[in-house]
């Protein structure tokens, strides 16, 4: 049983003199709680910014260097990309400061809601990025073992692209989705949980 819990217990057993003291103690402990979430959202974005992003800085190979060639746009949509992310870093570190003022649990539930709201636009778009790009990946790679293993054949046909193309799509979409709602979905739970609490109490 953690703290927040052993607090509620002892509000409903006391005297209703001491209420008020036990509510502002509650509140207390749910912002500690809540700005220490968002906190930990802040870090680990910045830590997945410069880790994911790092690699393609620090290793560089041909195989990089052809795909590029291959897709020059891709380059932009990158470029792009890394603005929309820091932008969406920049906007956890406004969270972030807005929380940690102890103002009241209107403010508070508020903070939260929007917290929510942009953690879930960011775990979207990463989505929706590595998809995109990480399909191009995907069949430039297939296309280089089906060349490889059958010299003589033709280019797949436009149909046969669009179908690759949409496989590979769906497959990145469930790793990724999968990997941001294990990376920020235990964040965001504990968060809703301080939410409803919120709503619970009547300041």
């Amino acid at each position: 049983m953690d703290e927040l819990e052993i607090l509620k217990k002892d509000w409903k057993k006391s005297e209703n003199t001491f209420d008020q003291v036990t509510e502002t103690e509650i509140y207390g402990m749910l912002h500690k709680r809540s700005s220490s979430l968002v906190k930990w959202i802040l870090i680990i974005s910045i830590i997945e910014f410069i880790v994911l992003n790092g690699f393609g800085f620090v290793i560089a190979d041909k195989e990089m260097d052809n795909f590029e060639k291959l897709h020059p746009y891709l380059f932009i949509i990158e470029n792009v990309n890394y603005l929309i992310l820091l932008g969406f870093i920049f906007l956890f570190y406004k969270n972030y400061k807005s929380i940690c003022v102890l103002n009241s649990s209107t403010k508070l539930i508020k903070d939260i809601i929007k917290t929510r709201k942009i953690v879930n636009y960011y775990i979207y778009w990463n989505v929706f990025i590595s998809s995109f790009l990480g399909s191009f990946g995907f069949i430039d790679g297939f296309n280089a073992s089906y060349r490889q293993a059958n010299p003589n054949a033709e280019e797949l046909s436009q149909t046969g692209f669009i179908i690759i193309f949409i496989f590979s799509m769906l497959l990145v979409v469930g790793i990724v989705f999968g990997f941001y709602k294990l990376l920020y979905g235990i964040l965001l739970n504990r968060l809703n949980k301080n939410y409803k609490e919120l709503q619970k109490m009547d300041f």
